[in-house]
């Protein structure tokens, strides 16, 4: 699977986690210990708002904190779609993945960014799942492809916070298993 299929699959994973929030779940815990249903949908929100600027080459100061905060609103699956379907024209581009963009860590490959957006979208569509009862599993060609593109660069991301430290995973777990424990999930 190449990045912009593998993006395409993560974001539908998240999706279809997305549409089956129920009203009385937004409170509900979620694998993220800082987070609710509400706040993790809300970081998604925003990383999908960030997209855009970034691959159109906007720097992290020309963006500014037009992202920080609530990006939900009243109707957060709405706000979602949007976000999600500006993102997805964003990547969906000519050239959108062989550019560079500006993130926290400096000045990186969009293909890098890519690979971090989706590994985000699918890790996060397993915390929703978790957080509101839904299917916990994932897409397996994409969590193959993101665990041999993650496995060798996660310890070079550990200094930039992007996930939690690896878990120790029995031998014989399955992928899933071994992934979401590479990505800081037990």
């Amino acid at each position: 699977m190449q990045l912009l299929a593998a993006h395409r699959t993560a974001m539908a994973e998240f999706d279809a986690r997305v549409q089956r929030i129920e009203a009385e779940q937004w409170d509900n815990p979620t694998p993220c210990s800082e987070w609710n249903v509400r706040d993790l949908l809300n970081h998604l929100v925003g990383e999908q708002l960030w997209a855009p600027w970034l691959l159109d080459g906007a720097t992290l100061d020309e963006v500014g904190d037009r992202f920080d905060g609530d990006v939900l609103g009243n109707d957060p699956i709405k706000a979602w779609t949007r976000a999600a379907d500006a993102a997805r024209r964003a990547w969906d581009a000519p050239g959108a993945t062989s550019g560079e963009v500006h993130v926290t860590g400096g000045v990186i490959p969009a293909e890098d960014y890519g690979w971090q957006m989706t590994a985000d979208l699918a890790v996060h569509a397993w915390d929703l799942a978790r957080g509101i009862g839904a299917d916990e599993q994932l897409n397996p060609e994409l969590v193959a492809d993101l665990y041999t593109v993650l496995a060798p660069q996660v310890s070079a991301w550990q200094d930039l916070g992007i996930f939690a430290p690896p878990r120790d995973v029995p031998l014989g777990a399955d992928q899933q298993t071994r992934l979401l424990a590479l990505l800081g999930r037990a």
